[in-house]
C-alpha cells in the first residue's frame, strides 16, 4: 500500500467578468421587455409577471459579487441571456479540453511533474459538452499523458468524488500520477432568465496531480482518508441543460431542461447531512474541531458554508480557517472547494491537518482529509 498525496494544483480563470451591477441590468431590461410583451396576459393573471432583481437581493442571497464567464456578450444581452459559444468541428480542441491544459499546466509545473509522468486522468465535473468519447481522454490525449482516462459526474462532489478514486488506486499500485481535472461552465446550464437563480454560477476549471507521497518533489499535503456519501433527491436538477441555447433549433426552450432548485429544501435537508458527514469523518480519523487548521468548502452560498463551519468547529471559525471565493468566482459546481484549497493552503505549516468538502445534487457530498507534510 502506498501513501497518496497532493502535489500540486492549478485554477484556469476566464478572462471575462460578469458582476452583480451588469447582471442586474441585463435581467432587468429582459423583465422590462417580457412583462410588456406579455402584458394581457399578465393582467389576464394568465402570466406572472417578472420580478425586477437588484444587487442587494444577491448579496444577501448568496454572497456573490461577480462571477468569471467564458463569453460575456450573450448573456448580458437582454435578447440572448444565455453565454455564446459555438459549436466546434469534430477537428478542434474542445472548450473544456482546452481549459482543462491550463489548469494542468499550473497544477503539473507545481508538482514539478512532465505530463508524460501522469499514468491516470480524471475529468471530474458537473457537465460535459459530449457524452463521448471521454473528455477525460482528449485531455489526456492534449497533454500527452499516458496510462488511461475517464469521465466522472457527481455533480458538485464530482472533484471529491475524483480525489478520493485516484488516491484509491494510487494507494493499491495500480497508478503511480493521477491528475483530477474539473473544467466547469456552469454558465451553460444555467437558466439566466430566473430571478431565483440568475445569479449563481460562474466558470473556471481546477486540476490537482495526485501521487505517491514518496515520489514528492516539493510541498505537498498527504491524503490520510476520504469518505463520499450519496442519497437521491429531485431537489437540485438539471435535465439535459448543458450549453443549451447555443446552437440554434437544437433544443425546445423548456426552463425544465437547465438546472433548477428548491433552494429551501436543499438548505433544509442538504446542511445536516453535511455536518453530520464531516464530523463522523474526523471522529473516525482521530481529528478533533480544534486540531482542524482549515476547512475548504464548495462555494454554493456564504450561508451554508457559515452554518457548516460552525457546526463542525463548535464555534464561528476565523476567516482564514474558513476561507471564501464566492465572492470573486460565485458558484462553480465541484471546483469551488479546490479553488479555495489551491489559493489559501500555502500558509499550512507542516503536521497541520485540513478537510476538503463539496456537496450538491444527488444529494452528494464528499470530503478529503488532508495533512501538510
Amino acid at each position: 500500500m502506498y501513501m497518496p498525496a497532493i502535489t500540486g494544483s492549478g485554477v484556469f480563470t476566464p478572462e471575462e467578468i460578469v458582476t452583480n451591477d451588469e447582471l442586474v441590468v441585463a435581467f432587468n431590461a429582459y423583465a422590462e421587455k417580457f412583462n410588456t410583451e406579455h402584458a394581457e396576459a399578465i393582467a389576464a393573471g394568465e402570466v406572472e409577471a417578472k420580478a425586477p432583481s437588484s444587487t442587494e437581493f444577491i448579496i444577501s442571497a448568496s454572497g456573490i459579487e461577480q462571477r468569471y464567464v467564458m463569453n460575456k456578450s450573450g448573456v448580458l444581452d437582454p435578447d440572448v441571456m444565455h453565454p455564446l459559444l459555438p459549436p466546434r468541428s469534430d477537428d478542434e480542441p474542445g472548450i473544456m479540453a482546452e481549459m482543462a491544459l491550463d489548469a494542468c499546466g499550473k497544477a503539473l509545473a507545481q508538482a514539478g511533474r512532465e505530463a508524460g509522468e501522469v499514468d491516470l486522468v480524471i475529468c471530474a465535473a458537473s457537465n460535459h459538452e459530449r457524452a463521448y468519447p471521454a473528455i477525460a481522454i482528449e485531455i489526456q490525449q492534449l497533454l500527452g499523458a499516458g496510462g488511461f482516462a475517464f469521465d466522472m459526474n457527481v455533480a458538485c462532489s464530482s472533484a471529491t468524488f475524483g480525489i478520493q478514486t485516484a488516491a484509491d488506486m494510487i494507494r493499491s499500485g495500480s497508478v503511480r500520477c493521477a491528475i483530477v481535472v474539473s473544467p466547469e461552465i456552469c454558465s451553460g446550464h444555467l437558466e439566466w432568465r430566473d430571478r431565483d437563480c440568475h445569479f449563481i454560477f460562474g466558470d473556471v476549471c481546477t486540476a490537482l496531480v495526485l501521487e505517491r507521497a514518496e515520489d514528492a518533489k516539493g510541498d505537498h499535503f498527504i491524503v490520510h482518508s476520504t469518505r463520499c456519501a450519496t442519497q437521491f433527491s429531485n431537489n437540485i436538477r438539471n435535465n439535459n441543460g448543458y450549453l443549451r441555447r447555443t446552437r440554434e433549433g437544437h433544443m425546445e426552450d423548456r426552463r425544465d431542461m437547465l438546472f433548477v432548485q428548491e433552494g429551501r429544501k436543499v438548505f433544509k435537508e442538504v446542511l445536516p447531512m453535511v455536518s453530520a458527514h464531516i464530523s463522523e469523518h474526523m471522529k473516525d480519523a482521530c481529528v478533533d474541531a480544534q486540531n482542524l487548521k482549515r476547512l475548504w468548502l464548495h462555494q454554493a452560498n456564504k450561508t451554508m458554508n457559515d452554518f457548516i463551519g460552525k457546526k463542525v468547529m463548535g464555534r464561528v471559525p476565523e476567516p482564514e480557517e474558513q476561507p471564501n471565493i464566492l465572492q470573486d468566482y460565485a458558484n462553480t459546481s465541484s471546483a469551488g472547494s479546490i479553488i479555495a484549497f489551491s489559493k489559501y493552503s500555502a500558509d499550512m505549516a507542516p503536521g497541520e491537518t485540513g478537510l476538503i468538502c463539496s456537496f450538491g445534487a444527488g444529494y452528494s457530498v464528499g470530503s478529503v482529509l488532508v495533512e501538510r507534510a
